[in-house]
């Protein structure tokens, strides 16, 4: 096999996907009507694409799967990409396509058990709980986390004025090893409400406020799709706690937000 038929092999994926210029493209294109051993090779790529398209069964993800999988994305830092060896390369590239529908498979499968769970915890699970992990969920998708990104509870606080007909409380718990993100409004039960956010390592903890004329009740907790929900009213103010947080440290984090509220 000579130079030229090699430089093929190595860019039938990306001719394929359309990733190369024109001129490459006509380059290629050319090559393949005078090589045998590189046109079989482009043809079989073509039949196992085409065999895959043919058999992969489509899913929609749930909106958990794919705020976590956006999340997951936003905050991984990038790294560096080995170089592979042109020979090694040009022998797996057409098995890409073949990895690319196991990948598909697997997240669909992941899909349809956090679909299971999601709807059996569902169930029984009060309406405003499913709308305040439906918005924490949503946070977590890039540029959704906060109105208002600050550390100064003096910044944050005054933000709500005149956004809201209340003023949150918004303690500042940094010494205690959650420290202010910040806040936002946000939507639940048919009204805007507050929102406080905090952080511990790599978890975020979102805190809704909103005035109640029911009676005090003391914390309850429940969890959901791997979310841990905390509620509680107190002093005409009710309030929702949402993590990935565990389960012993959010319930910390929360004694710590009723002795300061």
């Amino acid at each position: 096999m000579n130079s030229t038929s090699h430089a093929t092999q190595d860019a039938l994926s990306a001719h394929i996907d359309g990733e190369l210029s024109a001129d490459r493209s006509q380059e290629i294109a050319e090559h393949l009507t005078t090589c045998a051993q590189c046109s079989a090779e482009y043809e079989a790529m073509l039949e196992t694409i085409a065999a895959l398209h043919s058999q992969i069964q489509r899913y929609t993800a749930p909106d958990v799967l794919r705020a976590r999988i956006r999340a997951a994305v936003a905050t991984t830092p990038s790294e560096t990409v080995p170089v592979v060896p042109p020979r090694l390369a040009r022998h797996g590239r057409w098995r890409r396509a073949a990895v690319a529908a196991a990948a598909l498979m697997v997240a669909a499968a992941l899909g349809s058990a956090v679909t299971l769970a999601t709807r059996a915890r569902a169930a029984g699970a009060p309406p405003i709980a499913a709308e305040v992990l439906a918005s924490h969920v949503r946070s977590l998708m890039p540029d959704h986390l906060t109105d208002v990104r600050s550390s100064d509870q003096h910044n944050v606080k005054p933000w709500f004025n005149g956004r809201l007909d209340y003023s949150p409380t918004v303690p500042r718990l940094d010494e205690r090893g959650f420290p202010l993100i910040g806040g936002r409004i946000d939507y639940v039960g048919g009204r805007p409400v507050a929102v406080i956010v905090y952080g511990r390592r790599q978890h975020m903890i979102n805190v809704y406020a909103w005035p109640t004329r029911e009676a005090d009740a003391a914390p309850t907790a429940t969890a959901a799709n791997g979310y841990n929900i905390l509620h509680w009213r107190s002093g005409g103010t009710e309030r929702w706690v949402v993590s990935d947080l565990n389960a012993e440290e959010l319930r910390a984090f929360a004694a710590l937000l009723r002795l300061s509220s």
